[in-house]
């Protein structure tokens, strides 16, 4: 490809640890003109991500400024997921590049508001060299994430005492370094790695999960954790869980850890970064629980697992979609204009959607049988780590 010098190309990120793989992404966006970086700070990276980087600001502002590749680099104004905003409306690039797990649809808005061309390329890794990621170098934290599918918030008593019923999670391996406040357990998971550092013990997987819940939630929490949280993290595959009527803890549990089932879900399953939920959001207000919302929502739930079972993919995606419907009924705060702009944007492709926890934000989980252009792939724990 033929560089072009007089364009100004512009990319932005954390580039902690910086290894082959920002390399090979750094070199291929300077082949679009003069390369511009904008760098994350100390302290957007600890609100987003929930943890310190390896090297200081500072270190790696030196260590990008030394690439021949990279024409300048600076420590961008802002913070959040837009952090370089202000720098961007100062430099007037003629190219905005970011890598799959980079891409956002504000990214790409900003781009078309601003007459940006926007660009996402691919993890290539250069010749025979691995791909790399920073959360690939972290392994030393292999603690999951946890994504819900169906029935969410029958794990609050406020909800199950209308109606008792079952929720769904997927155990996710830590692929991706999801943002804080994203609907992905961060914050227990965080917990589970005060708890045991490094890996899961080898333990009973129910009982680490009663353990993690009752961490998470100190005697007197006002606002108690759903333990569908702990339970994605520490059980692995899809699980199922019961609540009976008002209760925090579930009665009985279900696992599917067929590879087949589990292969054919990862297949279909797309995630499409939003934004992180803003700190003074409050799904709670104006909700509209009654019987016949909570029992839609454990209906759908139990549709959904049997799509699974079967994987039939007509059944499990209307219950996918019924239990979101059945979510935002009972909680209207969890969508949005902007979410919903987002969601129409993928309607040609997606045959089903949800948020992430309990909205306003996260990520959009799609689930379809067309790829999802710059969307993330998981992959769902399928054994403990100790097998």
């Amino acid at each position: 490809m033929p560089s072009n010098k007089n364009k100004k190309v512009f990319v932005s990120g954390c580039f902690d640890i910086l290894h082959s793989g920002h390399i090979a992404f750094l070199k291929e966006a300077a082949q679009f003109g003069q390369l511009h970086v904008g760098l994350g700070s100390d302290k957007t990276i600890n609100d987003l991500k929930g943890r310190k980087t390896i090297n200081s600001e500072d270190e790696r502002l030196y260590i990008l400024d030394a690439l021949s590749c990279v024409h300048e680099v600076n420590i961008n104004k802002g913070s959040g997921i837009l952090d370089f905003l202000e720098d961007m409306k100062d430099l007037r690039p003629d190219v905005f590049i970011v890598n799959e797990d980079g891409h956002t649809p504000d990214k790409e808005q900003l781009c078309k508001d601003l007459g940006i061309e926007y660009k996402v390329l691919k993890r290539i890794p250069y010749a025979n060299l691995p791909v790399r990621s920073t959360t690939s170098l972290r392994k030393e934290t292999p603690i999951p994430y946890r994504i819900d599918l169906a029935g969410t918030w029958i794990d609050q008593p406020y909800v199950s005492k209308f109606c008792a019923g079952w929720a769904i999670t997927a155990s996710i391996e830590p692929t991706v370094e999801f943002n804080e406040r994203s609907g992905m357990a961060t914050s227990t998971r965080k917990k589970a790695i005060e708890l045991w550092n490094d890996n899961l013990p080898m333990e009973n997987r129910e009982k680490l999960a009663k353990i993690l819940f009752r961490y998470d939630n100190d005697p007197g929490t006002k606002d108690v954790s759903g333990s569908q949280d702990s339970i994605g993290i520490t059980m692995p595959g899809i699980n199922r869980f019961f609540y009976d009527e008002g209760k925090y803890w579930p009665s009985k549990f279900e696992t599917i850890s067929d590879v087949s089932i589990i292969k054919w879900l990862e297949e279909r399953l797309y995630m499409v970064t939003l934004w992180p939920r803003p700190a003074d959001f409050v799904v709670l207000e104006n909700t509209n629980i009654s019987a016949d919302n909570v029992k839609r929502l454990t209906d759908a739930a139990e549709m959904a697992w049997d799509g699974l079972i079967r994987k039939d993919l007509s059944l499990f995606t209307k219950g996918f979609s019924s239990s979101f419907n059945s979510q935002v009924t009972m909680f209207p705060r969890m969508m949005t204009e902007k979410i919903a702009k987002v969601i129409d944007s993928h309607r040609d492709k997606a045959l089903a959607w949800k948020l992430s926890g309990a909205g306003g934000g996260g990520y959009l989980i799609l689930i379809s049988e067309k790829e999802i252009p710059n969307a993330i792939k998981v992959k769902i724990r399928i054994k403990d780590y100790w097998i």
